[in-house]
């Protein structure tokens, strides 16, 4: 397993863009690889197409996704056209790489199998893993879905914008939070502090302890 601030694995793996080296690949971008138990099935096919129409949000962000399953390469571009299909998708190509893992190397380097999901030969599937990379090549983010639960990739983006601008500004983002919305002042910060960084203002929350923690501000400027 790879736990969250460690150096993601620099694998080298096929894919339906070729032979990737993920760091050399993944370059000084983020990066969401997300995992599925099989080619041609029903869940992953609506997912792959869903982060298809999302390729340019991911782009606005600086993000580049990379999905996985354990079948070939040779299966994964006859199942892009059913992807394709299934979104309406026109354009030639397909806007981002599936990786081949039909030995499960990475499925079991990166502890993503189901143990309650079984294929007809009775080995366990892969799970519905997200892994969120940032350009420093560490993990920023991991969700595990089961196979038979499909991701919410509207919830994928709005963590993305979260760990972006939590980069950058000494806030926190609040239950539900999307972005340009109001943000937590991080109880790190000082009030004097908390002041000049946050010129648009803040917001102290009475509580019945009497503690003085739960600050709000709105989203800060770039």
């Amino acid at each position: 397993m790879v736990n969250l601030g460690d150096l993601f694995p620099n694998f080298k793996a096929e894919s339906t863009i070729g032979t990737i080296q993920f760091h050399d690949w993944l370059g000084d971008s983020w990066g969401i690889l997300f995992s599925h138990p099989a080619d041609f099935t029903p869940v992953c096919t609506t997912e792959l197409s869903r982060v298809a129409e999302l390729v340019g949000e991911f782009e606005k962000r600086g993000v580049k996704p990379i999905a996985l399953s354990c079948d070939s390469v040779s299966a994964h571009e006859k199942w892009i056209d059913d992807i394709k299909s299934y979104g309406n998708q026109a354009k030639p190509g397909f806007p981002y790489p599936i990786i081949a893992d039909e030995g499960r190397e990475l499925a079991v380097q990166l502890g993503m199998l189901d143990p309650n999901e079984k294929d007809k030969d009775g080995l366990p599937l892969t799970c519905r893993a997200v892994f969120i990379v940032a350009p420093d090549k560490k993990l920023r983010l991991s969700m595990l879905y089961p196979a038979t639960t499909g991701r919410n990739f509207d919830e994928i983006l709005r963590a993305i914008d979260s760990l972006q601008l939590t980069d950058n500004k000494k806030v926190a983002t609040p239950a539900d939070w999307k972005s340009g919305s109001d943000c937590m002042v991080l109880p790190t910060v000082q009030d004097e502090e908390a002041i000049s960084l946050f010129p648009k203002g803040i917001t102290v929350m009475p509580m019945p302890s009497g503690k003085a923690y739960l600050r709000i501000t709105p989203y800060p400027d770039s």
